[in-house]
């Protein structure tokens, strides 16, 4: 087992990569709204996440409290640049979770679904090994 800190170290990283993974989820969501329908509305959210439309307000207060999100009266959700920088992020880190996945074999459908969960949770250096090994793949093809 390892020491108490080192486990408690690992544990407290895991909640608040949970805790990061939600917000990631909104402003990738709400950069695909804005790219595609122009819009990007709480209820819209809600509906796309699944989730209540006072869960999708309470986020939304969370994004702009970070700086990450901004609204105008009677308007969508609104990305800040650094919004925008953190779901160009998001959706990298996506991307090569998926593309792992389907070279290994995992069906697409299925690649999608588990990216989802994993590419919040994924260290900078395994993501960087992961990219690493998909170069390799594409270099021997």
């Amino acid at each position: 087992m390892p020491a108490e800190g080192t486990q408690a170290a690992r544990h407290a990283s895991a909640r608040a990569g949970r805790a990061s993974a939600v917000l990631e989820d909104y402003v990738e969501l709400i950069d695909d709204l804005l790219t595609e329908e122009g819009e990007a509305r709480p209820t819209d959210l809600a509906r796309r996440l699944g989730v209540s439309h006072a869960t999708a307000i309470k986020s939304i207060a969370r994004l702009k409290a970070l700086g990450l999100a901004y609204s105008k009266p009677y308007r969508s959700i609104f990305l800040t640049e650094e919004g925008h920088a953190l779901a160009r992020k998001v959706r990298a880190r996506h991307r090569v979770v998926v593309d792992l996945l389907k070279a290994m074999g995992v069906p697409d459908d299925v690649a999608e679904s588990d990216a989802e969960g994993l590419e919040h949770h994924v260290s900078e250096v395994t993501l960087e090994a992961f990219a690493a090994f998909l170069r390799r793949m594409a270099d021997r093809a």
